[in-house]
């Protein structure tokens, strides 16, 4: 893994360089969506702060992962058959372009979900 990295720009920066198009590229889908989110390291990945937890994303060797509390990768399973997913996680494969409007989409219904609980 790689050293302790204190902001967003330092964890792409310090990326190996395959990498980083797609992590500024999901970075940027997650700031249009939420830009007034806090931005900043939580469990040295990249996250995002909107009336409660957001999401995170961080990169692995065959995939990168995009974390967004639950309930929204259940309500949202039948648009996600086609990538590994779990409670929380979705792995986007390195060799696959990343669905932007699918990102986007995850991102504003968690957004709406944490609306509702405040």
């Amino acid at each position: 893994m790689m050293d302790k990295v204190f902001n967003v720009d330092e964890y792409i920066g310090k990326a190996p360089e395959e990498y980083r198009g797609k992590l500024d590229q999901l970075r940027g889908l997650i700031k249009k969506c939420a830009p007034n989110a806090l931005e900043k390291i939580s469990y040295g990945m990249p996250y995002y702060h909107y009336q409660g937890r957001l999401a995170y994303f961080a990169y692995f060797k065959n995939h990168i992962g995009l974390y967004i509390p639950p309930p929204i990768i259940e309500n949202h399973k039948e648009e996600l058959v086609n990538y590994k997913i779990s409670v929380s996680a979705i792995h986007f494969p390195l060799d696959n372009e990343l669905p932007d409007k699918l990102i986007k989409k995850l991102i504003k219904a968690r957004m709406k979900w944490n609306e509702k609980l405040k």
